[in-house]
């Protein structure tokens, strides 16, 4: 259930360029959020809340992790809070990813940019639980790449940058190819790159997170919608999602 709650700052640090990570410390949310879901952040002056991505979940220290790109003046905003200070934020949102692989089956992960964030959560979970996981990361530059090893920490990893200054050069598709025998592939990114990635593996058992602005984030408002394979003919990114199987939305 989602609840308004405050969140203390346990930290932040610039991790690469232009993006944060913030650890968030919250007994209900990091109690009962899962991998997939989102936290809604209020920033004084600003009449919507941002929606970020849970990128870990530690319930023994009760606290969250959450990894942004600075994009506007809001993320600016959220990049500038300090240690010790509170943020008035909405969560556990959305529905998380369904986690179900079983011991001995492989996850392939696909993450482009901030939205890799997501899938580090989801593959450590599944780590823990003994399933094999294979990622592999978009970013622009060498310059914005990011937990390169704490991916590698959970298994194999690959990463892409369109320009080719670290790892392979191209796109998280370009690599695809090298990936072989996986039961589940989970990806979050833009819209161009998850067409991209339904398309090379198409047949695929596969589920999806989509990045969308938010008006709301609880459902009422409509603001978020994605077409959908349903009567309704879409669905609410924000309450619905933001995972999605691969065959449930249109892109």
């Amino acid at each position: 259930m989602i609840k308004k709650e405050k969140m203390r700052v346990i930290s932040s640090r610039q991790v690469a360029k232009d993006t944060t990570e913030m650890v968030l410390q919250n007994t209900y949310i990091s109690e009962t959020s899962v991998p997939g879901q989102f936290l809604h952040i209020f920033l004084d002056g600003h009449t919507l809340r941002r929606p970020i991505s849970i990128a870990d979940i530690n319930k023994d220290r009760q606290t969250v992790t959450i990894l942004f790109k600075k994009l506007g003046d809001g993320t600016e905003q959220l990049a500038k809070v300090t240690e010790g200070m509170l943020l008035d934020v909405l969560g556990p949102s959305g529905n998380g990813f369904d986690m179900c692989l079983e011991e001995g089956d492989t996850a392939l992960l696909i993450g482009g940019g901030i939205g890799v964030p997501p899938m580090y959560s989801l593959g450590k979970k599944y780590s823990e639980r003994n399933i094999q996981v294979v990622s592999v990361l978009g970013f622009q530059s060498k310059e914005y790449v990011f937990y390169e090893e704490k991916f590698k920490e959970l298994g194999k990893t690959h990463i892409v940058t369109n320009d080719g200054s670290y790892g392979a050069k191209g796109f998280v598709t370009d690599v695809l190819c090298k990936v072989r025998g996986f039961d589940h592939y989970y990806s979050c990114g833009p819209i161009p790159m998850l067409k991209s990635v339904k398309n090379t593996l198409e047949g695929k058992r596969g589920s999806i997170s989509l990045e969308e602005r938010m008006g709301c984030g609880i459902g009422a408002c409509y603001a978020c919608v994605v077409p959908a394979q349903t009567e309704e003919g879409y669905k609410k990114i924000c309450s619905d999602g933001p995972v999605f199987d691969v065959l449930e939305v249109v892109l």
